[in-house]
């Protein structure tokens, strides 16, 4: 059987190794949650708030341990392990808080006056394959929604945290999870395209880059299974003519680097208006400059490794190639001199289409300032990309800013004069090569249920 090898990227060193399953025990593992979900489905919507309520203090209580495990499998900052696994433990209460009204019976009147209903019943075992980034954040936020909805579900996580991800299934099962309910897979990707296939799944949801997203949409299309996709972006975040310059390089440069700027809704092309291009592009390379780079663990350290070498390469040469076809190297733009997958802190200017800085999602703490006109020609290009995620808007105009927001910006998400990653009262995900379906505030509880149709007399 094969092994799966993971390297610490601060260090470089390998810290564990893994088998990969057969297909066999991966099916053993969906006949076992399929089989648990068959009893989940007759608990209440409350029994279930109870259980997630549960979880949230487990996390809480190992959030430590969390951290200090993501750090090591993914070069994550130990402080952002901390605030992640807080993030999930929200989740599990706004799930458990707002589940039982988001999923309960509605009555209707069809006909000529009589009574009907629509009652949101548990559909199976969902099929939840997710990446590396967050490692508890990413699972967490399907399996909540999972639980709530009366579901089961099954985890492939990304090869280099399956750490975290089995630590996780251990503090569900602390909590009083049932421990067949929620399965942790460890399979190639051949493996999982059978998994897509099986047919205890009843649904599959994916984070992870547009090219994944469609070759798991199209198995998921073949085998007539729901799919909601969360996909890669390049978010755009607009620098109009009256934004507060302070505000804007506080959360350009926070937007960028946050996660080590591997993050999907992360700030990645500055739009700056030409009014205020040369304060903000000045002040913007001073702040990133001056980043400190360092060990993870460490609580001063502002930026740490990229989660491989792989991925420090991948960076490494999108900004090459972006530099060969002209654009500029403000700062950084380089492989850092140390032990361990470290990318300096980047600004490109003068990036134009064509260029990766300005087509493509750079995962890395690399951003690209591009010049616009006015605020119309920054909104045109802002929506120039075949993603469509996130987005931002500094304006000190908010009635303007929300007027864009709403009515302009082609994507599912828009910060204002902020910068955040999700918070579980707010939808989740996107639009255009950037996905479909949304997770949060309420949604993604409704996202894999069966919407029933009950006619009466």
């Amino acid at each position: 059987m094969s092994k799966i090898e993971i390297i610490n990227p601060a260090t470089a060193k390998t810290i564990n190794t893994y088998t990969v399953m057969s297909k066999a025990e991966a099916f053993d593992a969906i006949e076992a949650s399929h089989a648990a979900f068959l009893k989940w489905r007759e608990t209440s919507h409350e029994d279930r708030g109870d259980v997630l309520r549960k979880i949230a203090t487990v996390l809480r209580d190992n959030a430590d341990d969390l951290a200090t495990l993501m750090t090591r499998e993914v070069g994550k900052l130990k402080k952002d392990g901390v605030t992640e696994t807080e993030l999930c433990a929200a989740i599990c209460e706004y799930t458990a808080d707002n589940g039982p009204q988001e999923l309960a019976d509605e009555d209707r009147t069809w006909g000529d006056g009589h009574r009907g209903l629509v009652t949101y019943q548990p559909i199976g075992v969902i099929y939840s394959i997710q990446p590396w980034n967050f490692p508890v954040y990413q699972p967490m936020r399907v399996l909540a929604a999972a639980i709530m909805a009366g579901n089961g579900c099954v985890l492939k996580h990304a090869e280099i945290c399956t750490g975290t991800a089995l630590r996780l299934r251990e503090l569900c099962i602390e909590a009083g999870l049932p421990k067949d309910l929620f399965q942790v897979i460890i399979i190639d990707h051949d493996t999982s395209d059978d998994v897509i296939a099986h047919d205890k799944i009843r649904g599959v949801t994916m984070t992870g880059s547009d090219g994944a997203g469609r070759h798991i949409g199209t198995k998921a299309t073949e085998a007539l299974k729901k799919t909601v996709l969360e996909l890669g972006s390049n978010d755009a975040y607009l620098v109009l003519e009256d934004a507060d310059i302070e505000t804007a390089v506080k959360y350009s440069v926070m937007g960028r680097l946050f996660n080590n700027g591997q993050t999907c809704v992360s700030a990645k092309r500055f739009v700056v208006t030409d009014k205020v291009y040369d304060a903000f592009a000045d002040a913007f390379v001073a702040e990133m400059s001056k980043m400190k780079v360092g060990d993870p663990m460490d609580d001063a350290t502002e930026l740490g490794p990229l989660s491989s070498e792989d991925q420090m390469n991948t960076v490494k040469g999108q900004v090459e190639d972006s530099v060969k076809a002209g654009a500029k190297v403000l700062c950084g733009g380089e492989v850092l001199d140390r032990t361990g997958a470290y990318y300096a802190p980047t600004v490109l200017a003068d990036v134009t289409p064509g260029m990766p800085a300005y087509d493509d999602e750079i995962f890395g703490p690399v951003a690209s300032v591009i010049r616009a006109k006015d605020d119309e020609d920054a909104m045109r290009i802002a929506n120039d990309s075949r993603y469509g995620l996130g987005g931002g808007i500094f304006c000190k105009d908010e009635d303007h800013a929300l007027e864009l927001a709403r009515k302009y910006f082609d994507t599912g998400m828009v910060r204002i004069n902020n910068f955040g990653a999700a918070d579980p009262a707010m939808p989740f995900g996107g639009v255009k090569n950037s996905g479909y379906g949304r997770e949060h505030g309420g949604f993604g509880m409704r996202e894999f249920v069966n919407a029933k149709a009950i006619f009466m007399t």
